[in-house]
C-alpha cells in the first residue's frame, strides 16, 4: 500500500463522517462498506470500486442504497479496530465488514486476527448496527496448519454472533489473471464485477433483512 493512497482514502472517509447522514440522500438505506483494498478499491476509479459496482447493483434491482466505501488500503484487523467507530457514523443501518488479507499477507497470528475481528463484531453489536461478515482465506504458501488456523475464523465469528457470511471475498477472481491488476493480488474492474456478482445474494438477503427495509 502507498501513503498517499492510504491518505487519500481516510480523506474519504474523514469526509463522509463529517458531512454526517443528513443529506438529500438521507432516505436512501445507508450502508457502510468497511474493510481493505479490496474494499477501498485499489487503483480503481471511484465508481469501479466494490462499494460503488454493489450500490449499483443492488439500485438495478429496486433498492435504494447508500453504501460507504470505508474501505482503507493496507489496512489489517488491528488498524481497522483502531478506526472503526470514526469511520462507521451513527445513523448506519448496515455495516459489509471485509478485513483480514493483509493480516495473512503479513503471517500475522491467526488468534489476533480473530481477536481483533470480535472485537469489531462486539462494538458493531453494542450499537444495533447489523453485520454480514466477508471472509478471505489465506494463501497457501503459508502452510496447511496456517491456513487451517486463519480460515476457520470466519465461520465461526459469523456463528458466535449471528451474522451472515460471505466466505470468500475474491471468489472467482483469484486465479484468473484477466481479472486482476498487474499485482496479481487486486481485483480489476472486471474482477470486482465478478465480486458483485457473486456476493450479491448474500448482500441482497442481509439488506432486505434489516429493519429500516421493511
Amino acid at each position: 500500500m502507498k501513503f498517499k493512497a492510504a491518505l487519500l482514502h481516510v480523506i474519504v472517509i474523514v469526509s463522509t463522517v463529517l458531512g454526517g447522514l443528513g443529506s438529500a440522500r438521507a432516505e436512501s438505506l445507508q450502508i457502510v462498506g468497511f474493510g481493505d483494498s479490496l474494499m477501498a478499491g485499489y487503483q480503481l476509479p471511484q465508481n469501479e470500486s466494490y462499494t460503488a459496482q454493489l450500490e449499483a447493483a443492488l439500485k438495478a434491482k429496486g433498492i435504494d442504497v447508500m453504501i460507504t466505501n470505508a474501505g482503507v488500503s493496507g489496512d489489517t484487523t488491528s488498524a481497522g479496530l483502531a478506526r472503526l467507530d470514526w469511520s462507521i457514523p451513527d445513523g448506519t443501518k448496515g455495516v459489509i465488514l471485509e478485513l483480514g488479507a493483509n493480516d495473512a499477507l503479513r503471517g500475522i497470528s491467526p488468534d489476533q486476527t480473530e481477536k481483533n475481528l470480535d472485537a469489531m463484531l462486539a462494538r458493531l453489536k453494542e450499537r444495533n448496527i447489523p453485520v454480514v461478515l466477508v471472509g478471505i482465506l489465506a494463501p497457501p504458501n503459508l502452510g496447511k496448519e496456517y491456513q487451517d488456523r486463519f480460515n476457520s475464523i470466519y465461520p465461526r465469528l459469523s456463528q458466535k454472533y449471528g451474522v451472515p457470511l460471505y466466505p470468500f471475498f475474491l471468489d472467482g477472481v483469484v486465479t484468473q489473471a484477466n481479472l486482476q491488476l498487474e499485482d496479481g493480488m487486486h481485483p480489476n474492474a472486471k474482477g470486482v464485477a465478478v465480486m458483485v456478482e457473486r456476493s450479491l445474494p448474500t448482500i441482497e438477503s442481509f439488506i432486505k433483512s434489516l429493519p429500516a427495509h421493511r
